[in-house]
């Protein structure tokens, strides 16, 4: 299976928004313990096959151009330095490049300033998006049928990605990593680019059309219930009894509305918790264990093992390298 990504060009890209993807989707097929039978075919597109000029002054060479027969899976749509204006004028083939590719099943991820190709392509209207913060005023007087969400840093309408900044398309090409080659290949990723310990990707985004991704309001209730008592000793008959329901009807409920156990969620949040302390404080990993509502130190290990493959103290050292490195 081969999925094809096309990264598309045009004069005034920041150049960063185009190799970190390519570098990250290399990295997660890399990663793919099965690379024979998933493979990616990453191009280069612009209106013509010339050189584009970046300004971190280096330059790139397109394979193909937008009027080609070409059926992408992926396209990325790279940051614009400065004022976009010119280059969505000097740009109108590759907008409708952008519409016919979304109309073929394409998913389009979309970085700072260049979403304003999307919405010329029409693609945001009544949708969703965020830009580069400088750009936000512009972009909502320029584009005023996108639904703009100026204050999140990643924004998801079906099958259009847009990321305000770098950091965000980081986050997003994890994502989209863990969906082509599987979890475990994202995590590798994510430990060998990201450079700060940020939420993931679901916890930032603004997802078009979700109630806290689901329509029951009583789940709703208990999910941000657990998010504030996740550090104590909990029981899922506690839990239910809380909210005058029998422990088969929150499981099932919960289960149904989120896709997700109710313990798996709540080991997922003593997890962030866990993770976020361990890089932070300087608490032992016993007390660590105990202040996100586990038993000991051995459970703690247990899960950081199953769900992030590797111990809570080798976790700690990775993080704190991150985090506290300097240049001698």
């Amino acid at each position: 299976m081969t999925t094809k990504v096309r990264l598309l060009l045009y004069p005034q890209i920041l150049a960063t928004s185009v190799t970190l993807p390519v570098e990250m989707l290399k990295a997660g097929e890399a990663s793919f313990h099965d690379r024979k039978n998933r493979k990616l075919d990453i191009k280069f597109v612009a209106d013509k096959q010339e050189l584009i000029q970046c300004r971190a002054g280096c330059a790139f060479l397109p394979e193909l151009t937008v009027g080609c027969d070409d059926d992408a899976d992926f396209i990325i749509v790279p940051g614009i330095w400065r004022n976009p204006r010119p280059v969505i004028k000097q740009n109108q083939a590759a907008i409708g490049y952008l519409k016919a590719q979304w109309q073929q099943g394409a998913t389009i991820v979309g970085v700072g300033t260049g979403n304003c190709l999307l919405a010329e392509a029409g693609l945001l209207d009544h949708h969703a998006a965020t830009t580069h913060w400088h750009y936000a005023k512009q972009f909502r007087k320029d584009y005023p049928k996108v639904d703009l969400k100026p204050e999140f840093f990643i924004t998801q309408s079906e099958r259009i990605f847009c990321a305000a900044s770098l950091n965000s398309l980081a986050d997003i090409m994890v994502y989209l990593i863990a969906q082509l080659f599987g979890r475990d290949a994202a995590q590798n990723v994510e430990r060998n680019f990201s450079h700060e310990i940020r939420k993931p990707y679901e916890e930032q985004r603004y997802l078009e059309g979700a109630v806290d991704r689901h329509a029951d309001e009583l789940i709703a209730q208990i999910q941000f219930w657990l998010k504030n008592n996740a550090s104590s000793e909990l029981s899922m008959q506690h839990v239910a009894e809380q909210f005058g329901i029998s422990q088969r009807t929150l499981s099932r409920r919960f289960k149904a509305a989120t896709g997700t156990t109710a313990n798996h969620y709540l080991q997922k949040m003593r997890l962030e918790m866990a993770q976020e302390l361990l890089a932070s404080t300087n608490l032992t990993v016993q007390d660590v264990a105990v202040a996100v509502g586990y038993v000991d130190q051995g459970y703690l290990t247990k899960v950081f093992k199953r769900e992030l493959k590797q111990t809570p103290s080798d976790y700690r050292l990775l993080v704190r390298k991150k985090l506290f490195k300097t240049d001698s």
